[in-house]
């Protein structure tokens, strides 16, 4: 008897396949792709520039076994259901896996869920749709730009610059978006400024506060001592008085719930996550996880979106909920609905928690920590979205003396509202906290006790942080929320940019070739250029424009200064300067320089090949190295393992993986040490002869293989002798290639 055939869904990854296979049962086969299956070949162009931009694509080397496999599933199939992610990306992988299937159009079943639940999951089975080819197309074109870009732009670089560089569409924008930014800081010119802190009394009964300069009368900066010294002067012998209170209430209503900018943002102020890891925990938690007396279970929308819509069910399940929790009080009083930018492609819903029910709480044994942070964070504010504005008692003073005006005021809660449950973090620093305030009343007299002139400096703009660098590209356009994760990891891996003390740095090479590309193809470096690009492939998607006419009307100029950069720099070859360092080359007494090699960067001696000195870059920690006292010192293995090391090295012989903190013991007053790993984790002491000493075994992870300080210290010592990778040679030109193109690694944005 022939077996009986089932349908087949094919998805991305396997946790998504085992999470929807639970709720389709057993007629049903769900097998994951594992991503692209058919894309460009990494080798040479693969676009045929001269007859209208022609792709051609190939199955993706290493995933023959995966094609085989769902070709064989699929002829056994009656209907094959496309699942893959509800974005563009996500359209091209099936239109790619229909072809690679021989799936004819009409039977092409695609569906796509917002959220990895039953009841979205078994709808969408029931209500298929064709592949929309529009969105197919806009995924195209962005990839063929990509590609155009970075196999025509890189050779040059490699030519003039240095072997093995590569050039993307966007990542070019990043980075310049970092040198800008490093550019203003080197040309600030600070400006100095004054402030008059006053402290008054209250004159018939107790009570005092302090009051700052605002004008006299009217608004006015103190940009020098000398007027500083002329309002001090005008206040001697003067008496003081209360000239104004103000008593106000204001609302401060909820953030919105989260879209994908600033969820990363958020991650990375609150949690410590970099984007990409930020990505990496919402997928999973979008894919499904198994939870305790539910089952496997998507726990959060998509979580690529840049739209602030909610779905009327999840309105209303946050009302039940919050109504249920806290009170009518703290509900919004009506469902709150926030407005999505005019740019947002508004494909998809704001990411939320698929079940409102599932707090963090009831699900948190069964995640592990930092999945648990992030569905906390995303949680704790779709949920605080929907309650009611937390509400405050303001206070304004004005203390008259004479025609100068001092102004003082205070902010104290009045109604916690959603602040019960959710405060938005900030990039900037927190303003200072006010004491209270008297309570007084106008005209009363007051006595001046103590005055303080301080003088200031406007300071420059801050460096960007990941998180910042991710709300800048989002408010100009640059990218989009399925790019700002790779972007920013893509920079960083070039070594474009650094990440030091949480803010992000420009490497010389950083700014040598975002210099050259300024000069020679300024529409690619062109902030404006880039984000009109990307409105342009939100046309294609919406079926505006054919994706074709934007790549040729790109290609047009890009061509031309092609042409124009080859010519002008036949005979060039661009210099990155060293990174000069405070580190003396104990050989030759030269400043040291920072260089590049296999094992990443070093500091070498800039006498080469006179002195060949090299050593690791090393970082100075808190703390005193436990057998001697002397300083610690950060440092890492050939095998990329962090480790911390006393700085007389072998002399001492300490090293450690634990890492040393700022705190001391209370019983030994040694250096106290934590866990290594994200997030907050509790000091302990390493002192044997302390009994508050905590054994290896119970600090709370597996221990390392044993290994010597000595053969660490060998190890990170010797590391950046290593030469560097060789990149391979040139290939030669193709039959698909317009120009030839350097074998390298694939080009993204």
């Amino acid at each position: 008897m022939p077996k009986a055939k089932t349908n087949l869904v094919i998805v991305e990854s396997p946790s998504k396949a085992k999470t929807i296979g639970k709720y389709l049962g057993s007629d049903y086969q769900v097998k994951a792709c594992m991503g692209h299956l058919r894309d460009l070949p990494k080798s040479t162009m693969g676009v045929d520039i001269e007859h209208d931009f022609t792709p051609v694509y190939q199955p993706v080397k290493g995933k023959e076994d995966i094609i085989n496999d769902l070709k064989k599933s699929a002829k056994n199939s009656d209907k094959i259901f496309l699942a893959t992610d509800p974005d563009r990306e996500g359209e091209a992988i099936s239109w790619h896996l229909q072809a690679l299937l021989d799936i004819p159009d009409q039977e092409v079943n695609r569906v796509t869920f917002n959220e990895i639940t039953k009841g979205v999951v078994t709808k969408a089975i029931q209500e298929p749709r064709p592949i929309d080819q529009d969105l197919v197309d806009a995924q195209q074109a962005r990839r063929i730009l990509d590609r155009i870009v970075g196999y025509e732009l890189s050779p040059l670089l490699w030519k003039k610059v240095r072997r093995g560089l590569s050039a993307g569409r966007v990542q070019s924008v990043a980075t310049r978006l970092v040198v800008d930014r490093e550019e203003e800081i080197r040309a600030f010119q600070p400006q100095e400024y004054w402030t008059i802190d006053v402290t008054l009394n209250r004159v018939e009964k107790p009570g005092s506060f302090t009051a700052r300069f605002y004008g006299d009368p009217k608004k006015r900066e103190l940009g020098s001592e000398a007027q500083v010294q002329a309002v001090l002067q005008s206040l001697e012998g003067k008496p003081f008085q209360v000239k104004s209170v103000k008593r106000t209430e204001k609302k401060r209503s909820p953030a919105p719930p989260f879209i994908t900018s600033t969820l990363q943002q958020e991650a990375s102020r609150k949690l410590g996550m970099t984007p990409k890891r930020t990505m990496a925990l919402a997928q999973q938690l979008y894919e499904g996880v198994e939870i305790t007396g539910v089952g496997a279970v998507g726990l959060i929308t998509y979580m690529r979106t840049d739209s602030q819509r909610i779905s009327e069910e999840a309105l209303a399940a946050a009302k039940d909920y919050i109504l249920d929790r806290w009170g009518e009080a703290f509900y919004y009083g009506q469902p709150h609905r926030y407005k999505t930018k005019s740019a947002a492609q508004d494909a998809h819903e704001a990411i939320r928690p698929s079940n409102i029910q599932l707090d963090p709480e009831r699900v948190r044994a069964d995640l592990n920590k930092d999945q648990y942070r992030l569905y906390k964070l995303i949680w704790d504010r779709f949920t605080a979205s929907q309650m009611a504005c937390a509400l405050y008692d303001n206070v304004a003073i004005e203390a008259a003396c004479g025609e100068n005006i001092f102004r003082a005021n205070h902010q104290s809660l009045k109604f916690a509202g959603f602040t019960a449950l959710y405060e938005e973090g900030r990039d900037d620093e927190q303003e200072e906290l006010q004491s209270p305030l008297p309570d007084l009343a106008e005209g009363e007299p007051l006595t001046r006790s103590a005055t303080q002139p301080e003088q200031h400096f406007t300071q420059p703009p801050a460096r960007y942080t990941e998180a910042t660098l991710v709300r800048a590209m989002e408010e100009k356009g640059v990218g989009r929320p399925s790019t700002y994760a790779s972007i920013i990891s893509t920079i960083q891996d070039r070594d474009y940019v650094v990440k030091k003390d949480k803010r992000l740095w420009p490497t010389p090479l950083g700014e040598v070739v975002t210099g050259l590309m300024k000069d020679r193809f300024q529409d690619i470096i062109d902030v404006a250029f880039t984000a009109h690009m990307e409105q342009q492939l939100d046309q294609v998607e919406e079926g505006k424009i054919p994706w074709k006419h934007v790549l040729a009307d790109f290609y047009t100029g890009f061509e031309k200064d092609m042409t124009e950069a080859e010519e002008a720099l036949k005979d060039t070859r661009l210099k990155v300067p060293d990174e000069v360092t405070d580190e003396i080359c104990e050989v030759c007494g030269r400043n040291m320089v920072i260089k590049n090699g296999r094992f990443g960067r070093f500091l070498a001696c800039p006498g080469f090949p006179e002195c060949k000195n090299t050593k690791p870059i090393v970082e100075h920690m808190p703390g005193r190295c436990p057998r001697c006292g002397a300083g610690l010192l950060k440092r890492k293995s050939k095998r990329g393992f962090a480790y911390y090391s006393c700085e007389r090295g072998m002399e001492c012989g300490f090293m450690s993986w634990d890492v040393p903190t700022e705190n001391d013991c209370p019983s030994c007053g040694q250096t106290m040490f934590k866990k290594s790993g994200r997030g907050a984790m509790k000091p302990f002491c390493i002192n044997e002869n302390c009994p508050n000493f905590l054994p290896e075994d119970k600090r709370g992870y597996r221990k390392k293989p044993a290994a010597s300080v000595e053969a660490a210290d060998a190890e990170a010592e010797a590391q950046p002798e290593e030469a560097p990778a060789k990149k391979p040679a040139a290939k030669k030109k193709t039959a698909a290639a317009k120009k030839p193109a350097a074998k390298k690694k694939e080009k993204t944005e």
